[in-house]
């Protein structure tokens, strides 16, 4: 016996069977290529290394976004890429032998990668010293939000201090409307000493906000009136006098325009006023983006001093 189909259920059948359309390519991040090298030399009896760091898609394209150089699988140091998807920083190493990888976190349109290991056997010099570090090595913060970090200082050769070594952080390159602060700001290595001794960076950026600050209250607002009505009485009363003293009237006038001038640099054509009567203008958020915040270490025994740096890469979103 042949069953009859009604057309609404053949039409069902045929639409499971037609399958699902795929995801558009444009939606999926495309693979990465990241590539390291590292340029040592001896600075002072020290190791100085510089990274130069390439990010590339698939399509060739440069990638935007940070990048974290990795010290035996630990993080080190923390870069922005500039528009070519490139950075290259310099890095001081202490003694001993070391693994540098650089690993790329990705972005919206790219998939994170990491290129291959690079070993590096760095000198230990026989004077006292020390090295810095960050971790993490890459913040990203929304604009109002705050990020933390742990600056680490390493002492070498502690042992041949003759008194404690101080070492002072600082940081620079951070973007506008954002504060970065130590604690502590200072460190005392002490003589011997041999394990790091940590320091944590805080991040704090801003978000906008149209909130205005109330104008202080004036006791008297009768002068702002006076220095209006007395260039105009001056100028109505040589009008009345311009029948007979034309040379009186000029000079009415010339003292009026002059009240006039005066007037605007005191009312609202000048900028303490309208501070004074309107508030500070709106708060100004972080500027979204990523960037490369150095974090700067230095000592003084009051003859040389001692630097080294590292750095965060910090990325802003709104």
């Amino acid at each position: 016996m042949i069953r009859m189909f009604s057309p609404w259920v053949a039409a069902a059948c045929v639409a499971l069977a037609v399958p699902a359309p795929a995801a558009p390519a444009a939606a999926r991040q495309q693979a990465t290529q990241t590539t390291l090298h590292v340029d040592i030399r001896d600075v002072n009896g020290q190791t100085e290394a510089t990274v130069s760091i390439g990010v590339k898609g698939a399509d060739g394209l440069p990638a935007t976004g940070s990048v974290v150089i990795n010290d035996q699988g630990k993080p080190l140091a923390g870069f922005a890429l500039n528009v070519q998807g490139q950075a290259t920083e310099t890095l001081s190493l202490r003694g001993g032998d070391h693994s540098l990888r650089a690993v790329y976190s990705g972005d919206s349109a790219h998939a994170m990668s990491n290129s291959s290991a690079t070993p590096v056997t760095a000198i230990a010099g026989p004077t006292p010293d020390f090295s810095v570090s960050a971790a993490p090595a890459s913040v990203s913060l929304k604009q109002g939000q705050s990020g933390s970090a742990v600056v680490s200082i390493t002492p070498i050769n502690a042992a041949s201090l003759t008194s404690p070594m101080f070492v002072t952080i600082s940081c620079s390159g951070i973007p506008d409307q954002t504060k970065c602060t130590f604690t502590p700001e200072s460190i005392e290595i002490p003589v011997g000493a041999s394990a790091a001794i940590n320091s944590s960076m805080v991040l704090a950026t801003q978000a906008a906000s149209l909130a205005r600050a109330q104008p202080s209250a004036h006791r008297d607002a009768y002068p702002v009136a006076w220095a209006f009505l007395f260039p105009g009485g001056l100028a109505l009363g040589g009008l009345a006098f311009s029948a007979r003293r034309r040379r009186f009237l000029h000079r009415l006038i010339l003292m009026a325009l002059v009240g006039f001038v005066t007037v605007l640099g005191a009312t609202a054509c000048s900028p303490l006023y309208y501070y004074r009567n309107h508030g500070p203008t709106d708060n100004l958020p972080t500027p979204p983006g990523t960037y490369t915040v150095k974090i700067t270490a230095q000592s003084s025994n009051g003859v040389t001093a001692t630097s080294h740096a590292t750095s965060v890469a910090l990325t802003v979103t709104q």
